[in-house]
């Protein structure tokens, strides 16, 4: 029997394991629990449970069950049911669609979810369930991603950010993106983020000014960068052996409340960026800096054309939306 064939067979006695109706489906993020993805996650529990279906969602915000990094390998060891996987976690366990990480890949979020609700999502989406044996429910949007850093500085192009340990979650991809933003990407677990800003463990932090913002990192750092580096989604992912052991029932109504909880997420959290960095400003004192893209852009060319882990990745379909 191969690993797939036992992973599928776990978390197929899993889900018969428990008794009818009363599946319990745990959802986990790394997200904070103030920030819209897990209240949006907190909507979808609430109509799967007002649909009455024979299914419970618990939801474990801020790495609170599984380790950021873990749940992917935990739902596909039939250890947890459910997560907002990261395109990362995708591209580690298929290369080929690794440019999903890329900086400076969507321009904005219309572009993203044009993308992602095309052909080629509904690719990925095929394939992720083929190879990964995960089911994508919906696509949120975690937001724009910007620099934050913990001392103030002039900066107009990414060799102004030589030096700064910029904290990146801790994968390839992401490593790479750092160096494409000229900075010394430091791997590190985002509940371990606002100490080691606090203590001089790092230098700054990269993420959506939302998430920044939940997270309270303004408490610890002095600026913001709109280098507008990554404008990210999220998939709400669920065990496929999990899944398709339901009822047809059952299923709809997880995909139905997906993506009511996604579509909750999305429509919060773009009204929210009009406004958050105004607040920074204004409440928290922060300096926030508008700057010209361009020196990013070129340095984040030339970061992949020379990456061997860029090479792994689907040029083709890498060159599709970025010329869309």
């Amino acid at each position: 029997m191969t690993i797939k064939s036992l992973l599928a067979a776990s978390a197929l006695a899993l889900a018969f394991a428990l008794p009818a109706g009363a599946q319990t489906v745990r959802f986990s993020t790394a997200g904070p629990a103030p920030d819209f993805l897990h209240r949006g996650m907190e909507l979808f529990a609430q109509q799967v449970a007002d649909a009455n279906v024979g299914l419970t969602v618990e939801t474990y915000p801020g790495s609170s069950l599984f380790r950021q990094g873990t749940e992917v390998p935990a739902i596909q060891r039939g250890n947890l049911e459910m997560s907002t996987m990261a395109a990362p976690e995708i591209s580690a366990q298929i290369p080929a669609w690794g440019f999903l990480s890329r900086a400076f890949l969507f321009r904005d979020y219309d572009h993203m979810m044009e993308v992602m609700s095309g052909p080629i999502g509904q690719q990925m989406i095929a394939d992720v369930a083929e190879q990964m044996d995960i089911e994508i429910l919906a696509v949120a949007y975690l937001g724009t991603r910007q620099v934050n850093l913990a001392t103030a500085r002039d900066v107009t192009g990414p060799d102004d950010l030589a030096g700064v340990k910029l904290r990146m979650p801790a994968t390839p991809e992401w490593l790479l993106l750092g160096e494409s933003l000229g900075v010394e990407p430091t791997p590190m677990a985002m509940p371990e983020v606002y100490v080691a800003l606090q203590t001089g463990g790092i230098d700054g932090q990269e993420n959506p000014l939302t998430i920044m913002n939940a997270a309270r990192f303004y408490e610890v750092t002095e600026q913001v960068v709109l280098t507008s580096h990554m404008v990210q989604p999220v998939f709400y992912a669920i065990s496929r052996p999990f899944f398709t052991a339901l009822t047809e029932e059952q299923q709809q109504v997880l995909r139905d409340a997906a993506q009511a909880g996604a579509s909750w997420n999305n429509e919060h959290r773009l009204a929210d960026e009009m406004s958050v960095a105004e607040r920074l400003v204004s409440e928290n004192g922060l300096r926030v800096d508008h700057i010209d893209l361009a020196p990013f852009y070129a340095r984040a060319d030339e970061v992949y054309a020379a990456s061997d882990l860029a090479q792994e990745w689907n040029q083709d379909l890498m060159s599709q939306i970025m010329g869309h």
